[in-house]
């Protein structure tokens, strides 16, 4: 990373989706929309800057095996980070990666602690495996350990029915979403199938992930309470495949998936016309490669999604509903330049000219 201490960036600079300015400045590892009084040892950059782009489902320090060591963490952080992906929502890691707080050139993380899974419910050394007399506790524990955030796995293949169910019964994750409220953590959970959600947002979830079972009678239910989904199209994707090699064990699954699949698009424009919040996600670690958020963002797109609705999904409305500053005065300066105007055309987000992460410029 370099080493100037103010940065002068110029050309258009996307405080919002309609407050654009002529330039800003970094002083201290900071945005100052003022030019500073005695500046020396300036470094400019030009184009297009946004605040640095929000991935609200990745997974660093996981692999298709479960844990990985520090060395492969930090080439996802990385990977990630080359991308313009600056603040990562951690959506369960059964690594400690605290070890990232201490490195500015990493992106910064809010954790939700390990994923927590029922019995022989869910990818293997993934996450905690419980029953649901022990979900209040697990949920605690996480909460503690976590950044305001727990991840629930609210649904997965059940061998003995052949097809996707829910994991917990209702009174179970009332009691545990409530511990957790009380704790300060909102609760987000994985949920593929229809059967889990209603028990999930009426219990007072914050969040689904994927939400692909999302159906038109359930759509009103998560508007009226304010429930966000987190897409993850790029990892919805690869359902046809895994509906494949399940085909002959699980063909219920199977038929069930690439159901799902198929109005993916529909499901994701449904929501957001009714008013549901909807980020960008890419599912990255386990199976998934790092660095996917510009097709995240391209998905929602062809979904339905207005170009700078899906923009604000990974920069300021990401940020806004993670706690985060985007460039207001005296935030830390992180930042994406691009070549052209990425409101205009949301695959310029496939192509950084420049990545700014804390007032430094990444070489």
């Amino acid at each position: 990373m370099s080493d100037h201490a103010v940065l002068h960036v110029k050309g258009r600079v996307l405080v919002g989706p309609e407050d654009v300015r002529d330039e800003l400045w970094v002083v201290g590892g900071r945005v100052c929309h003022d030019r500073p009084a005695g500046v020396r040892d300036v470094r400019t950059v030009e184009g297009w800057a946004l605040p640095g782009l929000v991935d609200a489902h990745c997974h660093v320090g996981l692999g298709t095996d479960g844990p990985v060591d520090a060395d492969t963490a930090e080439k996802q952080a990385l990977t990630d980070r080359e991308t313009g992906t600056l603040l990562i929502r951690d959506a369960g890691s059964p690594s400690d990666t605290r070890w990232i707080d201490d490195r500015e050139d990493l992106p910064k993380i809010i954790r939700a602690g390990r994923h927590i899974a029922r019995t022989r419910r869910y990818i293997r050394n993934y996450a905690h495996e419980v029953e649901p007399d022990e979900l209040v506790a697990y949920v605690a524990q996480e909460a503690r350990r976590g950044d305001g955030w727990v991840k629930l796995v609210g649904d997965w293949i059940d061998r003995d029915l052949g097809d996707l169910s829910a994991c917990w019964p209702r009174e179970a994750v009332e009691a545990a979403i409530a511990e957790a409220h009380r704790l300060g953590a909102r609760v987000t959970a994985h949920c593929f199938a229809e059967s889990s959600l209603r028990d999930l947002v009426e219990a007072g979830i914050d969040c689904v992930e994927h939400a692909t079972g999302l159906t038109e009678d359930l759509i009103p239910l998560f508007a009226e309470r304010g429930v966000a989904i987190v897409p993850t199209l790029v990892n919805i994707a690869t359902f046809p495949q895994l509906a494949a090699g399940g085909e002959h064990r699980y063909p219920r699954w199977s038929a069930h998936m690439r159901r799902l699949h198929e109005r993916r698009y529909d499901t994701v424009r449904g929501a957001y016309d009714a008013g549901i919040p909807v980020y960008v996600g890419t599912d990255a670690g386990g199976s998934l490669a790092h660095g996917l958020v510009a097709a995240e963002v391209a998905e929602l797109v062809t979904a339905g999604i207005p170009p700078v609705e899906a923009l604000a999904a990974t920069s300021w409305g990401a940020r806004a509903w993670l706690g985060r500053p985007g460039l207001e005065e005296g935030a830390p300066a992180d930042l994406v330049v691009y070549e052209s105007d990425p409101r205009a055309d949301v695959r310029v987000l496939a192509a950084p000219r420049r990545v700014v992460l804390n007032g430094q410029v990444v070489e």
